[in-house]
Order: C-alpha cells, then structure tokens, then sequence
C-alpha cells in the first residue's frame, strides 16, 4: 500500500509541476509578445517623430519662407493648405506643404509601415478645435499605420507663426 501512495503521490506532484510549467510558459510567451508590440509602437513613434521633426525645419506659411510681419488674412487660405504647384518631397518649404503626405516605410527592422500627415490651422483659443479660416496656429497630425499595430499611433504638434 505504500507503493501504491508513492505512487500517487508522485502523480499528484508531476500533475502540479505540469501545470506550473504550462503557466510559466504562457507566461513567458505573453512577455516576448508584450516586448515585440512594445518595440513595433516605438519604431511606429520613432518614424512619426522623425516627420514631426523634418516639418519643424519648415517655414509656417508660403508667405512667410522669408520672415516678415504678417497678417492672418495674408496666409494661406484653410482650403488651399498643401504644396505649391511644382513642389515636391523633400524640397518642401512651409509647414502645410506636408498636407496629405504619405509615404510607406519598409527596411529590414520597419516593414509595412504608413506615415501619413494632416494639416489644419487651429482656434487661436483652443488649438484642439480645428479653425476653417487662417489662424497664427497651424496643428500636425501624424499618422503612423502598420498591420502589426493593434491601433495607429496618431501624434499631434502645434505650430505657432512664432515657434521657431
């Protein structure tokens, strides 16, 4: 009889280590998928940044490429925001040329990834309220989508005529 509780007892453990090993396991699996998403949203960040930065180089307005006081009526009209006729990426040179850009980015660590960007002037008292008229404050949205992203990354700036 003893042999026969050894027995089971020995069932019973190799039973328990089993089931700690399989939560172990998932455990470790759902770790590696945490950092995998966790480094897909950085690149995803990093390639948004890397826009948001090439636009801060820009001017804030055609009228403005060459620094002058300026009045809001003088910008560019709300529905005319975009590049001029003949401008092409990368010789863009205000800030709402980068209107409906796009571009797809695929290299060896960033495959299928798609930057996209808007442009709006902004409320000059809330500049979350997109304005359908020239404002002293134009706001930059960035889009990046990728299949392996759960959710887009959409990250927003705000331009004021004075913020460089």
């Amino acid at each position: 009889m003893t042999n026969n509780v050894q027995s089971m007892l020995s069932l019973g453990a190799l039973m328990i280590f089993s089931l700690i090993s399989l939560r172990f396991d998932s455990s470790v699996l759902q770790n590696v998928e945490i950092e995998i998403e966790n480094k897909v949203y950085l690149t995803a960040f990093s390639l948004a940044d890397d826009l948001l930065e090439e636009i801060k180089q820009r001017a804030f307005d055609e009228q403005t490429v060459v620094f002058k006081s300026i009045t809001t009526a003088a910008l560019t009209p709300a529905q005319s925001l975009g590049k001029e006729s003949g401008e092409v990426w990368p010789n863009f040179n205000d800030i709402d040329d980068y209107n409906n850009y796009s571009k797809p980015v695929s290299l060896p660590h960033a495959e299928n990834y798609t930057v996209t960007c808007k442009i709006y002037y902004a409320s000059a008292s809330d500049q979350n309220i997109i304005a359908t008229t020239q404002t002293y404050y134009k706001r930059v949205e960035i889009t990046v989508d990728s299949p392996y992203l759960s959710n887009e990354l959409k990250i927003y700036y705000i331009f004021t005529l004075h913020s460089k």
